[in-house]
């Protein structure tokens, strides 16, 4: 954790005379060679107020993201002071302070501390209230969030502060208004500001999961919020459904379903609800990607004979046919332009990672450890996470565009398998058997944090995230 300041207009006023002493030495001095020593001085004094008199209401605390490895600070988090009169909705108070203690926890950079150590109790301090941050310093607390919140019939406020704890300041503020049965979704909104604040980037927050479950005993489609809250059932075809890929805006998903007997593409708009056909043809219709525009989607298609890759666009037209190799090519996965694509191809022998220029179409092997490589996801921050397989057991890794910086993730924790990006290419959701059944997890693009977010019955696979 770093403080900036920045100098305000109050603080060069302060300085002025002394900037006007110093161009005075400054005349004195190009006529005069001994006065050397006293400019030195003139300097000195200014120097030492510029940076040590700064004004500190502008100061920035920001946490550096980009660090080899980030220390996790300790964050207080009282349950939320109720204001309203009439006390109509008391398990908000611990309520809202869960949601945004657990989010804060998720993402890597907080460890929110435990209530029964608060010497000023587990409810927060009202907005009026002195705050004694002696009795949070002396627990450990480095950071304090304290919330207050009214209800009126169905319309809830909302107001947060985040303190430092050993300044004493105040470095985010914010008062919102939404409806309390969406209490998850404005904690959500909050936690990102904050995350905003100290980093300067979005956070996972806002960010929805869709995915496969056969908690029913059928492969179906679910969306969830990241944290696995908010849970939809979205295909009730009775049949199975894998691979659901969010359209860039998140307003339509596309998923492979054998209800009609074949691998079929469906495109599903959430707004309508109206699901159709995007690709039939007689063999396989797999592995959707959509491009950064939203305009085309990438997949495996074998009604030819052999399994390459094409693009379609959103009526299900072939725009082009990408590779046109005798071996297998199968899960293709856009760069952040838009310009390549990474996919899984056998014509080495066994599964390895391929990228391919969609302009030039010059291709390019990025795998050349291990004998099962698959699964590529590209992130926006231009890495990209894979599955490798040693001894029956899949794990994740990441490496750079062009093959290099490898970097394993997962290990001796049961199959790790199905990594997908965030949105921000910060985090990475993937499915786990560690416990026994699949279950989808969290954990940063370092592999550190990793965390469990899903809890139903059965298997959940095949992340994919959208913000």
């Amino acid at each position: 954790m770093k403080l900036r300041s920045t100098l305000t207009c109050e603080n060069w006023r302060a300085i002025e005379p002394l900037k006007i002493s110093l161009y005075k030495q400054l005349k004195h001095c190009s006529k005069e060679r001994y006065c050397f020593f006293e400019l030195f001085g003139w300097i000195g004094i200014l120097l030492f107020i510029l940076l040590f008199f700064p004004d500190q209401g502008s100061g920035k605390m920001y946490i550096d993201i980009n660090a080899p490895s980030i220390r996790k600070f300790q964050i207080a988090i009282p349950d939320f002071k109720e204001l309203s009169v009439q006390k109509s909705h008391p398990d908000l108070s611990e309520n809202l302070a869960a949601v945004i203690s657990n989010d804060l926890d998720l993402s890597g950079y907080f460890n929110p501390m435990n209530k029964d150590a608060f010497l000023g109790g587990k409810v927060a301090p009202s907005s009026n209230e002195a705050i004694a941050f002696k009795d949070w310093s002396v627990i450990g607390a480095e950071l304090l969030l304290t919330g207050g919140y009214t209800c009126i019939g169905n319309s809830l406020q909302v107001e947060v502060r985040l303190f430092d704890i050993y300044s004493g300041r105040q470095l985010y503020g914010k008062r919102l208004l939404g409806d309390t049965k969406n209490y998850r979704y404005l904690m959500h909104r909050i936690g990102d500001e904050i995350i905003r604040t100290l980093t300067g980037h979005d956070s996972i927050f806002l960010t929805r999961l869709a995915f496969v479950s056969n908690d029913s005993g059928i492969k179906e489609v679910f969306t969830c919020d990241f944290d696995g809250y908010n849970l939809k059932q979205i295909t009730e075809h009775g049949s199975i459904t894998i691979l659901p890929e969010w359209s860039p805006g998140g307003d339509m998903i596309v998923y492979n379903s054998y209800k009609e007997g074949g691998t079929i593409l469906y495109l599903h708009e959430l707004a309508t609800g109206r699901v159709r056909p995007l690709s039939a043809r007689t063999g396989l219709n797999s592995g959707a990607s959509w491009s950064p525009s939203g305009k085309e989607i990438a997949l495996t298609l074998s009604h030819k004979g052999n399994p390459d890759i094409f693009l379609i666009d959103l009526k299900g037209n072939i725009i082009k046919q990408v590779t046109d190799h005798w071996g297998i090519d199968v899960s293709p996965a856009f760069s952040p332009d838009g310009d390549r694509i990474a996919f899984v191809s056998g014509r080495s022998g066994s599964p390895q990672i391929y990228t391919m220029d969609l302009i030039s179409g010059t291709q390019e092997r990025l795998t050349f450890e291990g004998n099962y490589n698959a699964s590529p996801s590209w992130s926006s921050l231009n890495r990209i996470a894979f599955v490798s397989m040693s001894q029956g057991i899949f794990d994740i890794y990441t490496m750079d565009a062009d093959g290099g910086k490898l970097r394993r993730l997962t290990e001796n924790q049961g199959s790790n398998q199905d990594p997908c990006w965030s949105p921000n290419g910060r985090y990475i959701v993937f499915s786990s058997n560690r416990t026994g059944r699949y279950h989808l997890y969290i954990m940063t693009a370092s592999g550190e944090n990793q965390r469990k977010i899903t809890y139903m019955d059965g298997d959940q696979v095949s992340p994919s995230l959208v913000r």
